[in-house]
């Protein structure tokens, strides 16, 4: 079953791939039709419902319970399923009971009787509308998944954008997709759209690992692969709500608990917070599109223009939400039924900021200026009033109540709810064809391959690791070698607990010996050999806090003190894990100095400030600190891969800044070429050479004419292709004279290339060149215009000269032959020239001795000349201080026989003084 899983999943792909996505806008007006069918039916109780996602407590679904009365008797649009509510049971019922939750929950919809209007006792058979069954789960486990075992393991949002592969993106979006429909969720809060502009790790609302990066065009184009992904692994039967809109990356407040104030324009958010959701609501690619946008509680600070005017939070803010919605960007999207879905409206954010501004928190109110502001879907999460009696349940009967008044007492509210109705209809029929329960259901058989989709991970987990600190270059001079049996390694992991529900068992987010038991698998005894278990010992974070307090019970500070490795892990910042490393380093500097210290985080890369940095020998990001990405550092540790990825955020402790490194790398020679619909669109692994392409046919230019020209690919620093928007400018000049300036054209990228074109108006010999600041090379095109004559064009690729190269130092080999490894250590061929040596030098000695002593010091002798030898040749063998270096700076093969041999020399003296003290007394006697 393990090797057909994996086929399984590849043909769900490929037959979502076969099925065009319901989601194409050709199908937006037949969904809207069937919608208003069902709209016609519905009484105001059941079109109030639709506009609702609730909570509950718990996993009972019986007819005595609030969420079936909330499912049968108002009609709720839809569920949202939570962790802290308890809706999932403890492993390894999690998956299972998740299944049969999500099922019971919509039989209870499908059975439930209509609505009927107030004052009527009649009750008929409703038509059945299909529950939204939401959940949030970003990846990486706690605490930001809702589901902690049973579904694949996938990494957070860094991780796979540190890869910069959309491709990647797709798969993962693709197996929590097919995972999480096949549970039967069918509206996923996600991807995270935050650009995380200017890393604040002090700032109490850091998103740390959960964002694609720090580039807007990046996290539109990852966002648009994961929501691709998802649409394709879910069969399209998913509803994908992008958060947090219009973006948060900028807050410097925890938005679960106050509501943040940005100083931020509407024009300048349009620049960065905005543009991932341009992308995502204006994808070509229909699988691409966004299903919904989740509005997070954020207020702005100038927000028109006015620096002195702030809006109300934006998600009930009517002015600031409808001048967003309504910009040219979100048009098409929003008439082709997309969905304005508010964050959680029972939130301490917005309990706070209520009663900060004098408000009284009225969870009617608050569901009232949601919906007036915009919002179709209200997330009351679990909301409640300030009286202590009223719970979520109550709380939500009465906003029911009163929204079915407002809808029978006021037109205008009525037509909006119906609008809101409609757009929520369209989306579910996306999703389904007809409304009929069998066709809702998923079948249990689906749950046999969640949690098998490995592969990916481990992909994005090798192409996601970066190395902060230092370069590649200084790396290999720091670490020349990987640990061996000789060393010792303590390892120090901040490892954090996480709860799948109030009474179940604690489970450890990245536990202290994770590193540890990794390493022994692939490098133990049981693996290749290189360590022993002896000389491993893994202490959690808190341990050490306990040492630096002097209140410790175990041995950690005598092991620290012995170990010449210190790995160092850190997943989870919020607990003050920076500050206590800070404090090791400070205040135990005996303990890391002249060692190996090592870092690998499994978080966000920039919480280290540049004194921190300077206390590791090597800083590694991993990003997410699921298993795959613990194999991978523990394989980075020994030096058996090296990095492939890139941050995607900047690092100012490293003066990593994204701006820069994501703008044209100045040593690279631009490509242009003529601007042919023959020519294949390159990319960025094209090589420069091949990107100029070669003319089949060469077309000849007149005056009057215009060639058409492109320009790529243009690579950034980390060589990947810029973004899109990139300025270039193309000049056309004159080759005799001075060269001047003809004419001139700014363009910018689109996929890595630019394109332009120029009017050939009058005769003579031209040449036009492209640049892309800081790239100033780039190939030329000339051409020799005569009257009435045609000219071809003519590639000339300037030779440029670099500066010239500081020569790579090779490194001196240890050994000549195969005697030796490359680490200095003997193999099994010196290990029998030795044994010749010690043999025979110990029979020499017995020989040598026995003639002219006696045989009994002849004995003596050759035992003290053989074990000296042998001694020798151990402190070698076992890696001793100073050994690997005699044997390279004494030719390999011949540095071992000499040790050997200096080994005897001291136990013929050894010997020799072993005689004179026992002659010694005899010699007194006489």
């Amino acid at each position: 079953m393990r090797r057909l899983s994996p086929w399984l999943v590849l043909l769900t792909f490929i037959a979502s791939l076969l099925k065009p996505a319901p989601a194409a806008q050709a199908e937006a007006p037949f969904q809207a039709s069937k919608a208003q069918v069902v709209l016609a039916a519905m009484t105001p109780e059941e079109r109030v419902g639709q506009l609702f996602l609730v909570t509950f407590q718990g996993t009972d679904t019986h007819d005595q319970t609030q969420i079936y009365d909330l499912i049968a008797n108002h009609h709720v649009g839809g569920v949202v399923l939570l962790a802290g509510n308890d809706n999932f049971l403890p492993d390894p019922d999690t998956i299972s009971g998740a299944h049969q939750l999500i099922n019971a929950l919509q039989t209870v919809e499908a059975n439930a009787p209509s609505a009927s209007p107030s004052g009527s006792a009649a009750q008929s058979k409703n038509s059945f509308v299909p529950l939204f069954i939401g959940i949030s789960q970003e990846g990486d486990g706690g605490p930001y998944d809702q589901i902690l075992s049973g579904l694949t393991p996938l990494p957070n949002a860094m991780a796979i954008g540190a890869t910069w592969d959309t491709e990647m993106a797709q798969q993962v979006g693709a197996v929590m997709g097919n995972e999480l429909s096949s549970l039967g969720f069918n509206l996923y809060f996600g991807p995270s759209l935050d650009v995380v502009e200017a890393p604040n790790p002090s700032a109490q609302s850091d998103l740390g690992p959960r964002v694609f990066g720090g580039d807007p065009f990046w996290v539109g184009e990852m966002g648009r692969s994961y929501i691709s992904g998802l649409h394709m692994g879910s069969n399209s039967r998913m509803v994908v709500v992008a958060k947090n809109f219009p973006g948060r990356g900028a807050s410097d407040r925890s938005p679960e608990e106050e509501v943040a104030t940005v100083r931020k324009t509407l024009e300048q958010l349009k620049q960065v917070e905005l543009t991932p959701f341009f992308t995502v609501t204006n994808s070509t690619d229909p699988n691409g599109l966004a299903d919904g946008l989740f509005v997070s509680h954020i207020r702005y600070q100038g927000f028109q223009g006015n620096i002195r005017a702030t809006t109300r939070p934006v998600s009930l803010d009517e002015s600031a939400l409808s001048t967003i919605i309504s910009l040219p960007d979100f048009t098409k999207w929003r008439t082709n039924n997309g969905l304005i879905v508010s964050d959680a409206l029972g939130s301490q954010a917005l309990r706070n900021f209520y009663l900060q501004s004098g408000e009284n928190f009225s969870p009617r109110s608050v569901a009232r200026d949601a919906f007036l502001a915009g919002n179709d879907l209200l997330y009351l999460g679990n909301i409640a009033s300030e009286d202590q009696n009223e719970d979520t349940y109550t709380a939500t009967l009465g906003i029911l109540d009163f929204f079915a008044q407002q809808y029978r007492a006021d037109r205008t509210f009525a037509q909006m709810v119906d609008a809101a109705v409609l757009r929520i209809l369209a989306q579910k029929f996306r999703m389904y064809d007809t409304f009929t329960l069998s066709n809702i259901l998923t079948p249990e058989s689906g749950l046999a391959t969640i949690g098998t989709s490995q592969e990916p991970v481990f992909e994005i987990a090798r192409n996601s690791a970066t190395l902060i600190n230092p370069d590649a270059q200084e790396l290999k001079t720091r670490l020349p070698r990987p640990p061996n049996q000789a060393d010792r390694i303590a390892f120090l992991t901040d490892n954090s607990n996480y709860k799948q529900c109030t009474t179940c068992l604690w489970q450890e987010g990245l536990s202290a010996d994770a590193l540890q038991k990794a390493v022994l698998r692939l490098y133990g005894p049981a693996g290749t050999g290189q360590v022993f278990t002896s000389r491993l010992n893994s202490f959690p974070m808190k341990e050490l806090e306990l040492m630096l307090n002097g209140e410790s019970q175990t041995d950690i500070e005598a092991i620290l003190d012995r170990s010449n490795w210190i790995v160092i892990s850190l997943s989870d910042v919020s607990n003050g894990q920076i500050t206590l490393l800070r404090r090791f380093f400070s205040e135990r500097p005996n303990l890391i100095r002249n060692k190996n210290v090592i870092l690998f985080s499994f978080t966000a890369p920039y919480y280290l400030d540049p004194t921190d940095i300077s206390k590791l020998t090597a800083y590694y990001a991993l990003y997410s600190k699921q298993p795959a990405f613990v194999e991978v550092a523990a394989r980075l540790l020994f030096q058996e891969i090296t990095v492939q990825g890139t941050s995607p955020v900047s690092i100012p402790a490293v003066g990593y800044d994204l701006i820069t490194v994501m703008s044209p790398d100045p040593t690279q020679l631009i490509p242009l070429s003529l601007d042919q619909e023959s020519e294949a669109t390159p990319t960025s692994e094209t090589p420069t050479s091949e990107a100029i392409p070669t003319q089949t046919e060469i077309p000849l230019y007149h005056i009057g004419d215009t060639i058409a020209l492109r320009a790529g690919p243009i690579l950034d620093h980390n060589q990947h292709l810029v973004p899109d928007g990139t300025p270039v400018r193309f000049t056309m000049t004159t080759v005799e004279g001075d060269g001047s300036i003809l004419q001139q054209a700014e363009s910018t990228t689109v996929g890595g290339l630019a394109r332009a074109s120029f009017a050939i108006n009058k005769p003579g010999e031209v040449e036009i060149k492209v640049v892309s600041e800081p790239a100033l090379d780039s190939v030329a095109l000339r051409l020799v215009l005569a009257p009435n004559e045609g000219a071809a064009v003519t590639v000339v690729v300037p030779s440029v000269t670099l500066a010239p190269e500081t020569p790579t130092p090779t490194a001196t080999p240890v050994v000549q032959n195969d005697l030796v490894s490359p680490e200095g250590y003997p193999r099994v061929g010196i290990w029998l020239l030795v044994m010749l040596a010690i043999f025979g030098g110990a029979i020499l000695m017995f020989w040598a001795v026995s003639r002219i002593v006696s045989r009994r010091w002849g004995v003596r002798w050759a035992l003290c000349v053989f074990l000296g030898g042998l001694a020798a040749y151990n402190y070698l063998a076992l890696g001793f201080p100073g050994a690997a270096d005699w044997v390279a700076s004494s030719s390999g093969a011949f540095g071992v026989l000499m040790l050997t041999f200096a080994g005897e020399v001291l136990g013929s003296l050894a010997a020799w003084v072993w005689m004179q003290i026992l002659s010694a007394p005899k010699s007194q006697e006489d």
